[in-house]
Parts: C-alpha cells; sequence; structure tokens
C-alpha cells in the first residue's frame, strides 16, 4: 500500500535565496556540516564509532559528504547542542531525501553515531540500501501492524545508551508548501517510555532542513542553499510528571502532546530559516489532508529563555 498523496512540486516553493542565508548568517554563527567536526574540536564518541562498522561507514560518510557539497551549499547552525556522550533522539523534518542525509552526515561528522528509523523498503534500494542497513539503519515496515514492535526496539536503543533519529511525519510531507505536517504520537510514546525507563529525561532535539525541495536531482547545478537547524532541547519534563500513574505506557494524550510540541516547533524554526510564515489556516494534517487550525501549545525552553508559542505572528512580521 502506498502514501497517501505525493509530495508538491519543486516549483510550489521558492529556492532559499543568498540574501536569506546572508540575513541567518547575521542571527547565527553558520557552520559546513559536510566537515568533520564543523563547530570545532570534540572528543568523538570512539565506543559507538567502533561498534557500528567503522570503515563501511566511515567510506560511506565521506561519499554523502562529497555529493552534497557538490550538489547543494549546505549550513548549518546549533550543532554545538549534539551530546557527546548518552542517548538522546533527532526529530527531523522530512520534506526531500536530503532530511535523511543532512542530519545524519552532521551527527556523524560531531562524532556520534545515531540509530535511525527508516521505511523498510529502503533496505531494498540498489547498493545503498545495504549501506544504510550497515550505518544503523532500523527498518520501519509501514502499515503492517508493527508499530508497538518498532516502538520497543527504539525505545532499546536509548536505554542500551545509542542515539536515535526518528522522523515523526513518518513520510515526505503532504503540506503543498512543503511545512511540517501532522506527527505521528511514535515520537512522543518513544520519549516518554524510554525516559521513564532510564529515569531521566531524554534529550530531544528538533532537526530542521531547508533549501533542498528545489534541487532538480537530474541537473542541481548551480548549487541551492540547504540550511539545518539543530535546536535547543526541547524540554518535556511537564509530560513526566504523572509517570508514576501511568501503568503499563505513557498515556495516548501524552504521546501525542508531545509530537503536537515537536510540529510546532519545526514550523517555527522552518519559518525562520525560510522567512516565510507558514499558512495561517492551520498545518497540513495527514490523516485528513487538509488543513487544520493549530492547537494551543505553550511550552518553556530548558534555558530559561522565552517560552515557545505557537500563535503564527501577521504575514510580514518576524517569528
Amino acid at each position: 500500500m502506498t502514501s497517501k498523496g505525493k509530495p508538491s512540486p519543486r516549483s510550489a516553493v521558492k529556492p532559499l535565496s543568498d540574501e536569506q542565508v546572508a540575513k541567518l548568517a547575521q542571527r547565527h554563527h553558520l557552520v559546513n556540516p559536510t566537515k568533520e567536526y564543523p563547530t570545532g574540536p570534540r572528543i568523538p564518541n570512539e565506543a559507538e564509532i567502533n561498534a557500528q562498522n567503522p570503515k563501511a561507514t566511515a567510506r560511506l560518510l565521506k561519499g554523502v559528504s562529497v555529493v552534497l557539497s557538490q550538489r547543494s551549499k549546505v549550513y548549518a547552525w546549533g550543532l554545538e547542542h549534539v551530546p557527546e556522550t548518552g542517548p538522546f533522539i533527532t526529530a527531523a523534518t522530512h520534506v526531500t531525501m536530503y532530511d535523511v542525509f543532512v542530519p545524519m552526515m552532521s551527527l556523524f561528522h560531531m562524532g556520534r553515531r545515531p540509530r535511525f528509523m527508516a521505511k523498510a523498503e529502503m533496505a531494498h534500494w540498489p547498493v545503498i540500501g545495504k549501506w544504510f542497513q550497515t550505518v544503523g539503519m532500523q527498518p520501519v515496515p509501514r502499515r503492517s501492524g508493527q508499530a508497538k514492535a518498532i516502538e520497543t526496539e527504539s525505545i532499546n536503543i536509548l536505554t542500551s545508551g545509542r542515539p536515535l533519529t526518528i522522523w515523526p511525519e513518518g513520510t515526505l510531507t503532504r503540506d503543498p508548501q512543503k511545512w511540517p505536517m501532522s506527527m505521528k504520537s511514535g515520537v512522543g510514546y518513544i520519549a516518554l517510555e524510554a525516559s521513564r525507563r532510564l529515569g531521566y529525561q531524554i534529550p530531544l532535539y528538533c532537526s530542521v532542513t531547508w533549501g533542498a525541495a528545489s534541487i532538480n536531482q537530474w541537473w542541481p547545478w548551480p548549487r541551492k542553499n540547504v540550511v539545518m537547524c539543530y535546536d535547543d532541547r526541547l524540554d518535556y519534563a511537564d509530560l513526566l510528571a504523572t509517570q508514576d500513574s501511568w501503568g503499563d505506557e505513557p498515556p495516548a494524550e501524552l504521546a501525542q502532546a508531545l509530537a503536537d510540541r515537536v510540529r510546532a516547533r519545526m514550523e517555527e524554526i522552518m519559518a525562520e530559516i525560510r522567512g516565510e510564515q507558514p499558512p495561517a489556516a492551520g498545518y497540513w494534517d495527514y490523516r485528513t489532508m487538509s488543513r487544520k487550525p493549530r492547537p494551543d501549545i505553550s511550552f518553556h525552553r530548558e534555558d530559561g529563555e522565552q517560552p515557545y508559542i505557537t500563535t503564527i505572528p501577521p504575514a510580514g512580521t518576524r517569528a
């Protein structure tokens, strides 16, 4: 069974301009994530690196880095947030397949080796499917009735001390303007249950990539700008406050609430990268293939700064 609908064409969005990248560079320290340790010297997680087919991974990482740098101008900010040790979750946008390669390449260059959830079909792709499995792919059989088993394996990855990368939309966004669409609750369930088992809030980061949606894969030149933000930790301590009363698993409404927070934060970050405002009518819901009003969500940053509020400002104002 195939996914509903098709992603909108490249013509639906504008390329990320040099002027917009310059504006982002004024507010953030942009680095080149196609290079090793883009934020400066740090201690690589040798145990993770050695446990995950180091030679094959190094070859694939080099190849991906060369291809991406030849086909696009890649920038990133926030990679200093990536922990050197311990488990963490990366929730990444899924506008194009670049949204797989950019954050994974960046995390590998930061000395970490996350396992990652990806559709099972990718394991059967010629040549590259074997490479994906070699470097930590956790196949996800879509519409197979195995959601619980997949979530259990994801939790086991985290409780064993390894990081995990998830694309919580479950497929390429179907939003006509390529904004983040509705999120599956699995990301919330995994984060909450793994945190309960470990006894502390596992760091959860949103990774938002934008710019590749307008790349023509057959003729990508001149190179387009691609920018990724690896955001501050997303705080969900309030959702863990009642964990002693959960029973066998986190309540579905709490898992969905965390997934909604991830979507809302992704939308805010993407609005800044694009220099645009998301549709005022609401977010794109994959189940109904239509827009729904945004829920009221307010949650605080761990660094003590102003809380994230998902209210969308009027067009022409900054997010």
